[in-house]
């Protein structure tokens, strides 16, 4: 009768690369995984912005909230002279117009069936 193995000799068997993360060479440089950056709020990137309008320079605002320069000019392309009241009335805006597009999508699917149903009542 052959002996069934346990699971510590499958594992010290077993290859523990496969079960590591991958790494990546980019430009011939290895890059390992990583954390994401943090997420800022709308709100927090207009405060941001409104740092440098208050005479700041950019780079030590950047350095200070740990953003790159480029996270903050396409903030700026993005928000510009938006205020902190216009940005949550934008993402309200957002969130109700995709409510309606799922209301519309629920209904145009609602009228098919309904056709389908009648052609083959017909």
């Amino acid at each position: 009768m052959t002996e069934i193995p346990s699971l510590d000799e499958l594992a010290s068997d077993c290859d523990t690369r496969f079960f590591e993360p991958p790494v990546v060479l980019v430009w011939g440089l290895e890059k390992g995984p990583s954390m994401k950056g943090k997420r800022y709020t709308t709100e927090d990137k207009i405060r941001i912005l409104r740092e440098v309008d208050g005479g700041k320079a950019v780079l030590d605002v950047c350095r200070e909230h740990n953003i790159s320069e480029v996270s903050f000019h396409r903030w700026k392309r993005q928000y510009g002279q938006m205020e902190i009241n216009e940005a949550r009335r934008l993402k309200e805006l957002e969130r109700e117009n995709s409510e309606l597009k799922k209301m519309l999508a629920e209904s145009l699917l609602k009228n098919r069936v309904l056709e389908m149903v009648c052609e083959k009542k017909a």
